[in-house]
């Protein structure tokens, strides 16, 4: 069994006992070492590069695998077809809002949905929103100058709205990402958004859900979360801790992948150095008094950079309930980034680990995958969506969605 150890010079995940008794055993391994356990197709990893979308990148991601799953070819839809359409509508409701409420660059997976059932979808070939000579996203200087625009409308001193600044939004909109077409042609034939979506990907919005774990509302329940970015107001699904983990194995082992939203500003968050995601533990019963008087001696700071100087996989951290909600309650885990889980795999002790899709391009070892541990996935889960047949059925009947 692989313990965590602390040295006296770092704090580290290493082999155990009987491991470090055969140091020159040719046969040890350091590191992590990943074998496949499931695998569902997903299409190529995507560059979100200078752009806060990541949330249209793995809603994009998980509907094409949906797609897939469906029998249908594999496709690749276009997010700034999804970005633009939700700037037009963050607009007129942050105008109309007063500006109470958020304005920005990110949002969530309903946002695809939604995109989809009310104005359809297109593939990237269609519109790839690269308008300023840029090879991929970058969206700074329009997403400040979007924000600056109704920030304008709203506190312009001619006490009422003129009928044109809708408009001129979304034609600086336009400027940044171009015009969406209202008709184009694939494959030799001529579709709509809409048709394309309708009649070519045969894909229901209405299918999929979202759910998390908290307890300041009731289980069983949708409510609507409280982000920043959803500017959308819409719900997810309440489920305790161990059925929302329940779902996502579920899924998996039924062929269905999951959009994840997650906390990644935890340190063991490592996947451009490590390729992992994880939540180790310190047991100070492991200690010996010198390491023991090494660890107290240091600040805060240190201890954090010792603890995440992972050579392997090692013992972490038992997520509960109330930790979860502890932890959203202060701000510690927010929602960051959106991703894809894809599979499983186990590392070298036999442990299950997630094999999670990112939209950061090949940007590691893995070529912009990583594996996540069950623990993170307990302690840093914001929300996921899914196929409603993706649910178990003692779940589905709990949320009435039979």
């Amino acid at each position: 069994m692989v313990k965590f150890f602390i040295s006296a010079l770092a704090l580290l995940f290493i082999l155990n006992s009987n491991a470090i008794a055969q140091e020159s055993d040719k046969d040890s391994v350091e590191g992590y070492q990943f074998t496949p356990v499931i695998e569902i197709p997903a299409t190529s990893i995507k560059d979100q590069h200078r752009s806060g979308t990541c949330w249209s990148f793995s809603s994009l991601s998980f509907i094409e695998s949906e797609l897939i799953r469906m029998g249908k070819p594999a496709l690749d839809l276009s997010e700034m077809f999804v970005v633009s359409h939700c700037y037009e509508r963050k607009a007129d409701k942050y105008v109309r809002m007063h500006g109470s409420t958020n304005f920005g660059a990110g949002g969530a997976f309903h946002d695809a949905t939604w995109v989809i059932k009310n104005y359809g979808m297109v593939p990237e070939s269609v519109y790839d929103g690269l308008t300023i000579g840029e090879d991929k996203p970058v969206h700074g200087e329009m997403d400040n100058a979007l924000k600056g625009f109704v920030d304008g409308v709203i506190k312009n001193k001619n006490r009422k709205l003129s009928p044109v600044w809708f408009d001129t939004y979304k034609d600086i909109l336009a400027n940044y990402l171009g015009d969406i077409p209202e008709t184009f042609e694939y494959e030799g034939v001529e579709y709509t958004p809409q048709s394309f979506a309708r009649d070519y990907m045969e894909f229901n919005p209405d299918d999929y859900i979202e759910i998390g774990s908290y307890t300041h509302h009731p289980f069983y329940e949708p409510f609507v979360i409280e982000i920043p970015d959803n500017w959308l107001w819409d719900v997810i699904y309440n489920v305790p801790l161990e059925e929302m983990i329940e779902v996502i194995d579920n899924a998996l082992a039924n062929g269905y992948t999951i959009a994840w939203g997650a906390d990644v500003s935890d340190k063991g968050f490592a996947t451009k150095k490590k390729g992992v995601a994880v939540i180790p533990d310190v047991d100070i019963t492991e200690m010996n008094d010198a390491e023991i008087s090494k660890w107290e001696s240091m600040d805060e700071k240190e201890q954090k950079e010792k603890l995440y100087a992972l050579d392997g996989p090692g013992q972490e951290k038992t997520i509960t309930q109330e930790m979860r909600q502890i932890d959203f309650d202060n701000y510690t885990s927010t929602d960051d980034h959106g991703m894809h889980i894809i599979g499983t795999a186990k590392d070298q002790n036999g442990t299950i680990y997630y094999k999670v899709k990112n939209s950061w391009g090949e940007y590691n070892d893995y070529e912009g995958y990583f594996y996540l541990s069950k623990p993170y996935v307990a302690l840093r889960t914001i929300d996921i969506m899914v196929h409603k047949d993706a649910l178990p059925k003692k779940i589905a009947k709990k949320l009435n969605l039979e």
